[in-house]
């Protein structure tokens, strides 16, 4: 199997997995209990979301741990919606949001609030002037994902930021597909919150955390005990959390190292020189995408922008094909196409349609996006299976 599909869940790290399992067995405590062992487990808690913040730049106090990246964006779209309802009832985000910010505007729709989605221009970038021109008295938060996951496009959320805060406008960036790729420093990004999504930096599926700037205050999202500082009821997922806090500690180094291999001290201080780093996975995705003109030539088209985009994904659409027939012919490939099929009638991704791609091209559009693991051979062999298949298909 090759595994191109970093973008829509990452492997476990192995030193974060081993930072986890004394959390599976001798430390079960409940971090709320005033005892020893609920102390013990506490400690670890407060000690990974100190990891969590130094990624982000931030506070300890300002991390809210969730159960991932729907919850946070979740928690921040309807928190925002529920504390500012007497200052307005309008909100702008963007046509290419995932749904997990969409659903919830959608929510809010139905109970009376206005939602502006901005569009994007062929490259799937937002025009910050375009946001401008959207803002009204009644606007209370602009929300605007800081890279897309289909075409890894980056957004300018400092801009929209600094837009933002001349209007006294709180601002939400969906950092999931970004965090740990790129720098995502909330004071850079000038953002009131930030969500982030553990399974998509090599953390377990089902944590995540939600950045809030001090002196913010919002909704909870969930009512019940006051766990998170009242901020987010339930008892703390004590494991998952250490794996967060040591997935960000990893991702931390390889952002500010930029290449491969780490002295990892949860393994005995041995040296790991088979992960990659931000940029060694850069060189991958442009290893791939040169194999893939060199055999389909104009054919394969570049989605996204050529530049301002996430190392590790490229997003590649085959003219005139069909994604889903051409990864069907790849079954040792593990990739995400950008085209749905309903009723045997094909769909465009709402990504993919918001930049105006043409159906020619988007049918064909499969998203690749390598990670920490992926060597140059499984590069070269996608590249040959993927020709291989193509020429079946004829």
């Amino acid at each position: 199997m090759i595994y191109l599909d970093y973008n829509a869940s990452t492997p476990v790290d192995p030193a974060v997995r081993e930072a986890t399992l004394p959390y599976l067995g001798e430390f079960y405590g409940n971090p709320s209990s005033g005892h020893s062992m609920g102390q013990a487990v506490k400690a670890a808690v407060e000690r990974a979301r100190g990891q969590v913040a130094s990624l982000l730049g931030a506070q300890p106090d300002e991390i809210v741990l969730t159960s991932g990246g729907t919850e946070a964006n979740n928690h921040v779209v309807k928190g925002v919606a529920g504390s500012l309802r007497n200052r307005g009832n309008h909100i702008i985000t963007t046509a290419i949001e995932h749904p997990a910010v969409v659903n919830p505007c959608r929510y809010l729709e139905k109970k009376g609030f206005e939602v502006t989605y901005v569009g994007v221009d062929p490259t799937g970038r937002v025009d910050p002037q375009a946001v401008i021109e959207e803002i009204r008295p009644t606007t209370i938060l602009i929300s605007v994902m800081h890279a897309n996951n289909e075409v890894g496009t980056i957004e300018p959320i400092e801009e929209i930021a600094e837009i933002a805060r001349e209007g006294g406008i709180w601002v939400h960036t969906d950092a999931a597909q970004s965090c740990g790729k790129i720098e995502t420093r909330v004071d850079t990004l000038g953002v009131h919150f930030l969500s982030i999504a553990g399974h998509k930096l090599y953390a377990p599926q089902g944590i995540g955390a939600l950045y809030i700037r001090r002196g913010v205050e919002i909704e909870p999202l969930h009512h019940g005990a006051g766990h998170e500082r009242g901020r987010r009821a339930g008892t703390e997922p004590v494991a998952n959390i250490v794996a967060l806090g040591m997935a960000c500690e990893r991702a931390e180094h390889y952002l500010r190292s930029g290449t491969q291999g780490r002295r990892n001290e949860g393994t005995g201080g041995r040296r790991d020189e088979t992960a990659r780093g931000p940029h060694d996975q850069a060189a991958l995705r442009d290893r791939l995408h040169r194999g893939l003109l060199e055999a389909f030539g104009n054919d394969a088209v570049l989605l996204g922008h050529p530049e301002l985009r996430l190392p590790n994904t490229l997003n590649i659409g085959f003219r005139g094909r069909i994604g889903a027939e051409i990864l069907a012919a790849c079954p040792d490939l593990c990739a995400s196409i950008g085209a749905a099929c309903h009723s045997g009638r094909h769909e465009r991704s709402a990504t993919l349609a918001a930049m105006n791609v043409p159906e020619e091209v988007a049918f064909g559009a499969i998203r690749f996006s390598v990670g920490r693991f992926t060597t140059e051979a499984e590069i070269d062999a996608a590249v040959e299976q993927i020709v291989t298949g193509i020429r079946a298909l004829h």
